[in-house]
This record gives structure tokens, sequence and C-alpha cells, in this order.
């Protein structure tokens, strides 16, 4: 349903799953494990498998802990863009990334909920994606010294306001990583 024309193709989005971001995180091994079978899907099924990177000044460009996680790994031809800023596409060339692929729809994983992931799924919202957040395939570290609430509440809120996400012409869905079909008819969730 997608607002973009010609644009038929479903991309999976892996993104900040760095080292220094997921140090810690609740869930860790798991989310992990999701977005690897995730890729491994994608893969299999000649889907865009686009990986997004992030840096700033405690995130330092060639750090070890800038580092994606060694769980997974990413293969020389699959898109990597780097970043600056909370939302994938702010400053960056994820959308001609996505454009040249034929991408209107994107399949989100990866951290953290309450920063980049939330930014970037209204920034593909807004620009006319539909919007799939796999909810047992995101995390974020505990924030609670700044008055947020526990990491798991803000993941489970993310997933249910998420779900309940509408406009014209786009759709918007958080469904589990058992669930997620990356092309054809209904994209999104299997039925059931």
């Amino acid at each position: 349903m997608t607002t973009l024309p010609d644009r038929p193709r479903t991309a999976l989005l892996v993104i900040d799953v760095q080292k220094g971001v997921v140090a810690g995180t609740p869930r860790r091994d798991e989310v992990i494990a999701n977005i690897r079978a995730l890729i491994d899907t994608a893969r299999a099924q000649e889907v865009p498998v686009v990986w997004v990177q992030h840096s700033d000044g405690e995130l330092v460009r060639g750090s070890e802990n800038w580092q994606y996680v060694e769980e997974l790994v990413r293969l020389d031809p699959e898109p990597l863009v780097h970043k600056r800023y909370f939302d994938s596409f702010e400053d960056t060339e994820l959308e001609s990334v996505l454009a040249e692929h034929g991408v209107g729809r994107v399949v989100v994983t990866g951290a953290q909920t309450d920063a980049c992931i939330r930014s970037t799924l209204h920034g593909a919202f807004v620009r006319g994606y539909d919007v799939t957040l796999v909810g047992d395939a995101h995390t974020t570290e505990d924030l609670g010294e700044y008055g947020a609430p526990a990491p798991e509440e803000v993941i489970a809120h993310t997933n249910l306001y998420w779900s309940w996400q509408s406009a014209p012409g786009r759709s918007a869905a958080t469904v589990d990583t058992a669930k997620v079909r990356f092309e054809g008819a209904d994209a999104g969730a299997d039925a059931g």
C-alpha cells in the first residue's frame, strides 16, 4: 500500500546492532538470534538487507564499540548506511539505497527502541513507506537514571503503539519474527 510509486519490494533494516549499543540490553541474545533468522530468510528470498551503523561522540567510528556484534555478519553486496542522527534517513543515503532496490516497505529491527528504532519508524512512515516493526527483534538499554521506564516497558509500549499506527495510503504493523513475510500479497505478517 506504500505511497511511493513503483516501489513494490520490501527490505530488512538492521539498525545499530553494534557492540557498544546492545551491551547489557535485555534479551540481547534472543533479539540478535531473531535478527539473524530474519537476515537468513531475507537472503534466501533475495530481499535486500540494509545495515545501518551509528557513530557519535560516544560511539566513535572505527572503535570496538562501533563494530557490529560478531553474531551478525554483513555480506559485501549488502548496503551499509552510516548515520549520525537517530532517524536512519536523516542526512544519509538510505532513501537512495531503498529507491535503487525498488523498496516501498521496510521491516525494522535493531536498537535502541526509544531512540533510533522509533525515529526510523516515524521517518520511514512520513516518507511514504509501509513500516513493519519486528516486536521481538529490537531492544534498548536501561535509561532509568534519566527517568525512563524499564527497558521491557519501553519495548512493549513501542510494539503496542506501532501496531495502531495509521495514515492514508500506508500501513504499519508490529509482528514477531515467526510471522514476518517479506514479499507477496499481505506482506508483513502470516495469517493467524
